[in-house]
């Protein structure tokens, strides 16, 4: 199970967000490029990074830092926040990208994302992020009427690379992993799950593991790395117990 930094940034700088309100920030760095190059020196694989302005605005809008990230580290980056259309997919794989996330439109426009997978293989990532179990969409400022199990069932045997599952309610909360609904929809697709949202100490990496057995390839973690409650080195050496990479 592989163990991937968050760098979420908002304004140029490096912060996280409570439960995805964006006037509940915290900032972390001025510099987000430096952070990833701290998390790559600490031994990430990958590091997932999204543009909440792009979010929340519905296109891109820290381009610049988001290539100073890119260029600034030897792993891949995974970038979510504002993916909407093709120009965007292209425009962040061709600035080095090793995969984009796409979350809204997943919902919006599900037959364009299912075009994009078979056109890009492996290079999408379908972000799915639920309140209660049901998909949140724009920013997380709306919540539809679609499951969060049944929305991923839509993108089987389309060449997706892994869906990207937040329980919004955790997120930057530290209060752990929601075990139940990760493992829900990790055993309701074949698509590898990559969960989000409350990681807060090595316990909850040790709690994560064992869902590798039945498709849990990763988990993303932010706050808990930057407020020091979690070891990234720590983290990964748990996550080498299984050996499955995504």
């Amino acid at each position: 199970m592989i163990i991937i930094p968050a760098v979420d940034i908002k304004d140029g700088r490096c912060v996280r967000l409570l439960q995805g309100r964006m006037d509940a920030e915290t900032i972390f760095s001025d510099d987000p490029a430096a952070m990833a190059k701290r998390w790559e020196q600490e031994g990430a694989e990958v590091i997932h990074v999204v543009d909440l302005d792009g979010a929340v605005e519905k296109n891109p809008r820290n381009t610049d830092t988001v290539r100073k990230i890119i260029d600034g580290v030897h792993v891949g980056v995974q970038v979510g926040g504002g993916i909407r259309n093709e120009t965007t997919v292209r425009m962040y794989l061709d600035l080095g990208a090793q995969r984009v996330v796409i979350g809204t439109e997943a919902i919006r426009n599900p037959q364009w994302v299912k075009n994009a997978c078979k056109a890009f293989p492996e290079r999408i990532i379908v972000g799915i992020d639920a309140r209660n179990g049901m998909v949140a969409i724009e920013g997380w400022t709306e919540t539809t009427e679609i499951s969060a199990v049944n929305l991923a069932k839509q993108f089987e045997d389309c060449g997706v690379a892994a869906i990207n599952f937040t329980d919004i309610h955790r997120d930057g909360m530290q209060t752990g992993p929601n075990i139940i609904e990760t493992r829900r929809l990790a055993e309701a697709v074949t698509i590898p799950v990559i969960a989000s949202g409350g990681v807060s100490t090595i316990q909850d990496i040790k709690n994560l593991v064992p869902l590798e057995a039945i498709g849990v390839a990763g988990v993303i973690t932010g706050r808990a790395l930057y407020s020091g409650t979690l070891n990234l080195k720590e983290a990964i050496e748990i996550s080498t117990q299984s050996v499955k990479k995504l």
